[in-house]
């Protein structure tokens, strides 16, 4: 519809704040087939929730984190069927050595490929609770900017513990994959995980963050026109390339930006993110060939969902991003 995101691109954007509401879809009482994945598990009762605010330290085998709402979660062994509540959490789920847990997951959810395998627990804009207890989940992954405030209360009226993401950084992503790692029992996978992720980070930074700066106008619609500002990770990942965010300092995560006051900054590069059957909406631009971007011909479109999911594929997209801007060094 014009004027507004395509369903796929604001859920894939577990972190571009455009999606705001809800999830979760139909599942029969006994658990799907399980996904062979990273790890492997013994069938076994739901992982019973020994507290949530105060860890005991007392209970065997207990398993014990904060997550990003600042709620400890402690479970008495590890969680055996986990349902992800954003595309990106089931993929981190995946990265953690947790796959086989996985049993419902949100529409939308298309990496790795095996999760198309399972129960679709709902969408951008709603949550059948009534499917999603029918799941019988021992751990609900929550993106808390994703699913509205209303919701999250009934969530927790289920009787499964829920873990609360909001991701706003590479360590924050790091932590993240730790923290399901060790919920899951899959402390080992989790921890080579992160550290191969802070890795590549820290290796993205040391190639491009010193070159030459570029302006840059990281396009995320165009109708309004929108953009990001430092907070938001895609922002910070233009940072690491090099580039210069005119609109950094703007309130909002993701602020509505008048086309002159983008004319007035000339940028050298105009990126967006578009999904694979839908167009990339640089068109516009074409009306201001004084800019330097459309003079130089670097209206750039990238894969939308990888810099979209906070997730380990984000580098990936860092890494594309990196290499468009590079092109105004040239």
């Amino acid at each position: 519809m014009r004027g507004r995101p395509s369903k796929r691109l604001r859920a894939a954007a577990a972190g571009l704040a455009l999606a705001t509401t809800a999830a979760a879809t139909s599942a029969a009482a006994a658990r799907p087939a399980a996904v062979k994945a990273s790890s492997s598990v013994a069938a076994s009762a739901p992982a019973a929730v020994v507290a949530t605010a105060t860890a005991n330290t007392t209970a065997p085998m207990a398993l014990s984190v904060v997550d990003d709402s600042g709620q400890r979660l402690t479970l008495a062994r590890p969680a055996r069927r986990v349902v992800t509540l954003a595309p990106n959490l089931a993929e981190l789920v995946f990265a953690a050595g947790g796959g086989d847990r996985l049993v419902g997951v949100m529409r939308y959810s298309e990496h790795p490929s095996a999760v198309a395998r399972l129960p679709v627990v709902g969408d951008a804009f709603t949550v059948n609770l009534e499917k999603l207890a029918a799941l019988q989940p021992d751990l609900l992954l929550v993106w808390t900017s994703g699913v509205n405030p209303r919701q999250q209360q009934r969530l927790h009226s289920l009787g499964a513990p829920v873990y609360h993401s909001e991701i706003n950084s590479i360590a924050t992503l790091a932590d993240t994959l730790r923290r399901i790692g060790r919920l899951l029992g899959t402390d080992a996978v989790a921890e080579a995980q992160a550290a191969a992720l802070l890795a590549r980070w820290q290796a993205l930074q040391a190639r491009w963050s010193t070159r030459a700066p570029v302006r840059v106008f990281y396009q995320l619609w165009d109708e309004p026109l929108m953009t990001v500002n430092r907070q938001h990770l895609i922002a910070q990942a233009l940072r690491a390339c090099g580039g210069v965010n005119a609109f950094d300092d703007l309130p909002p995560l993701t602020p509505t930006i008048g086309w002159e006051a983008v004319l007035a900054t000339d940028p050298q590069v105009v990126v967006t993110g578009h999904a694979d059957n839908e167009p990339a909406r640089l068109q516009r631009w074409q009306r201001y060939p004084q800019l330097s971007a459309v003079r130089h011909g670097l209206l750039i479109a990238l894969d939308g969902q990888q810099l979209a999911r906070m997730s380990p594929a984000f580098i990936d997209g860092a890494e594309a991003l990196c290499q468009a801007v590079d092109r105004a060094r040239r």
